[in-house]
């Protein structure tokens, strides 16, 4: 798949302030600084659709990005674990993230982006835990692998693998990306349009059963 065209629409506050659309949502969630703006900008090749900056927590609303006309969005939520926000901000993010992941009909896929370079840390094992125990479809990407050999980072890959495998019966889709690279976009992009392929054709089986009856 080729994304040929990517546009902002809307930053919402609050889930039910985002677009009423039926379309496949794909939304990026990760720790601050992470990578995700460069990531989005990446997979649409549009520099300076999601706004990067050097300074973490930048991103404090549910951001949409629609694709290809409308054939579906991009999702850019807030990090989480940026620990200079008060107690009470930290609440209300955490809030607005449950709130988008476990009611928003048409989030289809959740991209949980971790930092290549660091050991399995705590807060991103404790959040996929939490999505595993809620039954969130997601898929782990590891960012930033052109600050590590390709060893390096396969390690890196294993170690967590082998951490998440102490609590999990089966691994999730993993993808390795660099944004400076352009790495990865390939693999998540195809993934994503055979998501779309199988809602679309599930819903066309819906369809021709209900015309059937």
């Amino acid at each position: 798949m080729e994304i040929k065209k990517s546009n902002y629409e809307i930053s919402s506050a609050k889930v039910e302030q985002c677009p009423v659309t039926d379309v496949p949502e794909y939304a990026f969630i990760g720790r601050s600084n992470v990578g995700k703006s460069s990531l989005i900008n990446m997979l649409t090749k549009h520099k300076g659709l999601a706004k990067t900056s050097q300074k973490p927590g930048k991103t404090l609303l549910i951001n949409h990005f629609k694709i290809n006309d409308g054939a579906f969005y991009i999702v850019d939520l807030p990090g989480y674990g940026y620990a200079a926000r008060g107690k009470e901000q930290r609440e209300d993010f955490r809030r607005m993230i449950e709130n988008y992941i476990l009611d928003r009909r048409q989030m289809t896929l959740l991209f949980v982006l971790i930092d290549i370079r660091h050991e399995p840390q705590k807060i991103d094992l404790e959040f996929l835990n939490w999505l595993g125990e809620h039954g969130v479809p997601f898929a782990i990407v590891f960012t930033k692998a052109d600050k590590l050999g390709p060893n390096a980072g396969k390690a890196k890959v294993e170690e967590y693998k082998k951490e998440l495998l102490k609590n999990w019966e089966s691994l999730p889709p993993i993808f390795i990306t660099s944004s400076e690279k352009s790495s990865g976009r390939e693999e998540i992009l195809d993934y994503i349009e055979s998501i779309n392929r199988e809602i679309e054709e599930n819903s066309r089986s819906s369809e021709e059963t209900s015309s059937e009856n």
